[in-house]
């Protein structure tokens, strides 16, 4: 078959599967994929300048392979610090979660930045499951939010041995969960480094905002975690402080104390 024929054959068989709605799409070549830089997907995707302390280094760890456990203040970034490798690496992401409730959240906030991300929780009707597990299977879940007891069920783990999903990052959010001295200790996050071991090729993540240095030595050794590399971010916040003062005269004190520092508004009638 010489290239023209060829070029033709190829430019029908296009033609055909877009007016059959049928998926068509070409590999990405190879300087779009290089062009899928962290900082790009930071101000493009998710519209931020700059990086919050350690997040880019997080980054730069897990598109390397490698493990990590970061502890980062609540408000310091976490969610970016998978989100971001999510849309770089090949695959998909599994974020282990908790809370129903922060995976709804979270799925409903990357949908909007234009993110396929998924879960699956009790919450889904068996018309929705069985929705999403044929989008898992196709590929196209970029970051998939399932609870500790969704992950270690047969079908959950079945489905990630489908033949065209690729698990890239397993991150666990609220990883403190994983310590008996934690303060939300979960029995079901002890299963993850069993799991772990079907998926070899994939880096680690665990987050928390709040470990100490027991838990932080019980999270690596729970979840299998290899050499990991250890971030933790400073909890200093110049802008929050604890101030004792002596009972006087309550009212009169409370009164001076939200005149000093809260602002009121009081429109014109």
């Amino acid at each position: 078959m010489d290239e023209i024929s060829y070029n033709l054959i190829m430019q029908s068989v296009k033609k055909m599967a877009e007016q059959t709605s049928l998926l068509f799409c070409a590999e990405p070549a190879l300087s779009e994929k290089e062009s899928l830089t962290p900082e790009k997907i930071l101000k493009e995707v998710f519209g931020y300048k700059n990086f919050r302390p350690l997040q880019k280094e997080i980054i730069k760890n897990i598109l390397d392979g490698r493990d990590t456990l970061a502890v980062l203040p609540t408000g310091g970034g976490k969610s970016l610090c998978y989100q971001i490798p999510a849309l770089i690496l090949e695959g998909i992401t599994i974020v282990i979660s908790p809370l129903i409730s922060l995976m709804q959240d979270q799925v409903e906030q990357l949908k909007e930045n234009g993110i396929d991300a998924d879960f699956l929780n009790s919450s889904l009707d068996y018309t929705s499951y069985i929705l999403t597990s044929n989008k898992i299977k196709s590929g196209k879940t970029k970051i998939l939010f399932l609870s500790p007891e969704g992950f270690r069920s047969k079908r959950t783990q079945e489905l990630l041995h489908s033949q065209n999903v690729k698990v890239s990052l397993i991150a666990i959010d609220e990883a403190h969960c994983i310590s008996e001295w934690g303060h939300d200790f979960r029995p079901d996050y002890l299963e993850i480094a069993t799991i772990r071991k079907q998926f070899p090729k994939s880096a680690c993540l665990a987050l928390t905002a709040s470990a100490t240095a027991q838990v932080r030595k019980d999270i690596i050794k729970n979840l299998g975690m290899e050499s990991p590399a250890i971030l933790i971010s400073s909890f200093n916040r110049p802008n929050i402080f604890l101030t004792v003062e002596q009972k006087t005269f309550p009212y009169e004190q409370v009164l001076s104390f939200i005149q000093k520092h809260c602002c009121f508004t009081q429109e014109k009638t």
